[in-house]
């Protein structure tokens, strides 16, 4: 279903299981996002979390739900 977000999701939880500050460290993935100011996520991982965010602003918003998002 294009307009669902899961895949994006799943891609943002795949690339922070594989980063240093859940494997190394051993937070949790939203302690990890809580920690963002000292550098801990990857830029690839800062990345996908935008882009699942607009995907999810995106389906709130009227003007979107007629056109469906954007798939890139």
């Amino acid at each position: 279903m294009p307009s669902s977000c899961k895949e994006i999701r799943q891609e943002l939880i795949d690339c922070m299981l594989k980063s240093n500050c859940v494997l190394v460290k051993r937070n949790t993935v939203a302690e990890c996002f809580k920690k963002d100011k000292e550098g801990e996520v990857p830029e690839e991982c800062q990345s996908i979390r935008k882009s699942y965010a607009e995907c999810r602003r995106g389906m709130i918003d009227p003007r979107m739900r007629f056109r469906g998002n954007k798939t890139q």
